[in-house]
């Protein structure tokens, strides 16, 4: 078993910091080796930029070296081992491999062997990123094309929790894996992981033709406060909880923290659920936050081999009861774009978004909550990450979205001040009685002779359409248009 004595060999459990080392774990490094989520078939980050290794070793201000062996030969300067542990920033390498990684610290050596150099996507969120990819629609036949794939590699955090920010991981679910049929290691390597983040590296791969590497780190029923640092909740006037099952911050410190000195390229999200019935009105603040956080420190923890701005794409969240009357799932799918609808934008620069809401999924097995389309979903946000995050040209993966109001499925709010429109407004529907392929007429007379139109939303509802079957599409791209609300008065300043 190559893949499983390979990780015995490598990886540290941290129990609960990096002064308080489990020794019984079978993983523990007694005095050389890679950190956690370093294994064979893993995938490191390609040039432009520079990959990251670090690991444990004694004793104190002994000299470490890494060597590459494959397509090019590679000697690393020796670096000291400072406080037990060693960092080596290696020199740009091109896409491919496969190449054997060895470190050396006086008469010891660990060796990974079947790496790879392609791009790093990091996959967090909360259950519907956390979705198999064996209980999707299809999922046989996506399955048995896995095996198809095999520079395409999955990497599963464990589920982990920590009151303090850790320096490696707790525990690895899923080493980085080979996907293969029977008689694999790992066979169920894929069927196991997240489909959001699987389709979305077999989609790209088929796009870019080199290695992809994905890191799921993502856990359900969570809300963003467990995956934020307590400097990014300090920035929305948030404090630290520490009363219920989704601790702030807890998440962040167990499961994102330890991964800071990877260099990635990118990193996707599908989140705000939870965020529905907690801190609701704080996610236009929290959500972005959090983005802006997880910059800093990737980029800072990688020594500036993240790119400080990296392309960050999420889902905006899809649907749970048909005919609600609640305003949550609206409310956060509108604070996910930073109040403006869209993204980007100037608030949350370099990100894109798949919408989801014309996704629906009424007989789900897993609740209405987990639709079974995560094909879509993924093919939506690689469109994202083709745009944003390679800058391919002349990419659509925006939906349509309004640029001016002339007149006002909407619904609008009838006014008779001059005033903004709030959720207790009086909200009516507002039939489409005219359509071109860049403009949409309403009828306004739904409102009575003393009141004007004072503001409009679209698809302001927790389920606003059955299966793609919303009003608005892109005549050119069968993109949805996202939900939004404008405001013809806006709040008083000053």
């Amino acid at each position: 078993m190559e893949e499983s004595s390979g990780r015995e060999a490598f990886i540290i459990s941290l129990n609960p910091s990096l002064s308080s080392l489990n020794l019984s774990s079978p993983y523990y490094v007694t005095s050389f080796g890679f950190a956690s989520y370093y294994g064979n078939h893993m995938v490191l980050q390609k040039s432009p930029e520079r990959a990251i290794l670090w690991g444990y070793g004694n004793p104190e201000g002994a000299q470490v070296t890494v060597y590459l062996s494959g397509p090019l030969k590679y000697n690393s300067s020796p670096v000291t081992v400072e406080n037990g542990i060693w960092r080596v920033t290696l020199d740009p390498i091109e896409a491919g491999g496969p190449y054997n990684v060895t470190a050396t610290l006086q008469n010891s050596s660990a060796t990974l062997t079947d790496v790879l150099f392609g791009d790093i996507w990091l996959c967090g969120g909360q259950s519907n990123m956390y979705f198999k990819t064996s209980q999707i629609f299809n999922a046989s036949e996506e399955l048995s094309l896995a095996s198809k794939y095999p520079h395409v590699r999955p990497f599963m955090v464990a589920l982990k929790r920590s009151d303090t920010e850790l320096t490696d991981l707790i525990g690895v679910t899923l080493p980085w894996s080979v996907p293969k049929a029977k008689g694999s290691v790992f066979p169920g390597c894929v069927s196991q992981f997240s489909a959001v983040c699987w389709l979305f590296g077999r989609y790209m791969y088929e796009k870019l033709k080199y290695p992809i590497g994905l890191v799921e780190s993502c856990w359900g029923g969570t809300p963003v406060e467990a995956w934020s640092s307590s400097r990014a909740l300090q920035q929305c006037g948030l404090d630290q909880n520490k009363n219920s099952p989704t601790d702030n911050s807890v998440l962040w410190n167990a499961m994102i923290h330890p991964l800071l000195n990877m260099t990635l390229k990118g990193a996707l999200w599908y989140q705000g659920e939870e965020n529905t019935h907690y801190h609701q009105n704080k996610y236009n603040c929290s959500f972005p936050a959090m983005i802006d956080d997880w910059r800093m420190a990737f980029h800072l923890g990688s020594g500036g081999q993240t790119a400080v701005d990296f392309p960050f794409g999420f889902v905006q969240l899809c649907t749970k009861i048909k005919g609600s009357k609640d305003d949550g799932f609206p409310n956060i799918r509108w604070h996910q774009t930073a109040d403006k609808g869209f993204v980007p934008n100037s608030r949350l620069q370099r990100t894109f978004m798949a919408v989801a809401m014309d996704l629906p999924d009424e007989t789900s097995p897993y609740g209405n909550i987990h639709p079974r389309d995560k094909q879509d979903v993924a093919y939506r946000l690689t469109l994202g990450a083709r745009a944003v995050a390679y800058n391919e040209k002349d990419v659509a993966f925006l939906g349509p979205f309004p640029k001016q109001i002339l007149s006002t499925a909407m619904h609008i709010c009838c006014s008779q001040s001059q005033s903004p429109c709030g959720p207790k407004s009086l909200w009516v529907p507002a039939p489409i009685i005219h359509w071109a392929a860049t403009t949409v007429q309403l009828a306004a007379s739904v409102c009575r002779a003393t009141a004007e139109v004072a503001a409009l939303r679209y698809a302001w509802k927790d389920w606003p359409c059955d299966f793609k079957a919303c009003p608005v599409y892109g005549a050119n791209t069968s993109l949805p248009a996202p939900p939004f609300i404008f405001n013809r008065y806006q709040k008083p300043t000053g």
